[in-house]
This record gives C-alpha cells, sequence and structure tokens, in this order.
C-alpha cells in the first residue's frame, strides 16, 4: 500500500522531545537542534547549512577509578582539537547534571574559533533538554 507524502495527521507531534533555535554568533547565523533520544541526546549545530564533522561522547565509569569522558570523530575533520573540546564540555555538563546518557554532535561550522564554540556551549546549556 502507498502513503501519500502529506499524510500526516493533524496535531501529530514528532515522537522525539526536541528543541530548535537560531541565533547570531559572531556575525554568522548559527541554527541548533536539539533532540533527547532514550540513551543518547543529538546536537547538531550549524552555519553552513549542513551537518559538519560529527562527534560521539561519553562517560565511561569505573569501580576502581574516576569516571573518563572520551570523545570520538565519527565523521569530518579529525584535526581540530576545538571541535573535541567542545563535545567534551557537553558530555561533562550532561554527566554533571546527573543524567547518563550519551552525546552525538554535529558540528558545521564557518567560525571555529575559541569564542564561537564557547557561545555555541552556552546557547546547548541554557536550552538544554538534559
Amino acid at each position: 500500500m502507498e502513503v501519500p507524502m502529506n499524510s500526516a495527521q493533524s496535531g501529530a507531534h514528532f515522537p522525539v522531545q526536541h528543541r530548535s533555535l537560531s541565533l547570531d554568533i559572531k556575525g554568522n547565523k548559527t541554527d541548533i537542534v536539539l533532540s533527547k533520544y532514550e540513551d543518547t541526546f543529538l546536537v547538531i549545530v550549524t552555519q553552513i547549512g549542513c551537518m559538519g564533522t560529527i562527534l560521539a561522547a561519553k562517560k565511561d565509569e569505573s569501580v576502581f577509578s574516576d569516571p573518563t569522558y572520551n570523545v570520538t570523530v565519527l565523521f569530518g575533520k579529525r584535526d581540530e582539537p576545538v571541535l573535541l573540546a567542545c563535545a567534551r564540555q557537553l558530555i561533562e555538563h550532561i554527566s554533571g547534571s546527573g543524567s547518563a546518557r550519551s552525546l552525538v554532535i554535529s558540528l558545521g561550522l564557518k567560525d571555529h574559533s575559541q569564542g564561537t564554540l564557547k557561545d555555541i556551549i552556552a546557547a546547548v546549556i541554557v536550552n538544554r533538554l538534559w
């Protein structure tokens, strides 16, 4: 059976809790989408209109040592330490607030400066879903 493309019922909602915003960061229009899944937060930040470098971050806990935070580049630029730092700061904040969810973040940025990334982190934290 073929289903028409525009067959959504009126009043139907996207089943994943999410939040989206658009703001100006250092002169660049920046779109941010945050989604909360059962075991993961997805954060998409773009200044270029598409996904950029995709990173995964998670907290690893051990009975015998302090927790560690692992950040891995899944796709994109592997030589951008500021992108890794951004993901690490966000997973530390997520974990510090009591959530055990991991983080997948996409950063499609024109400007990779520390100031831009600090503003992005601040915007995500203010609009957080955790």
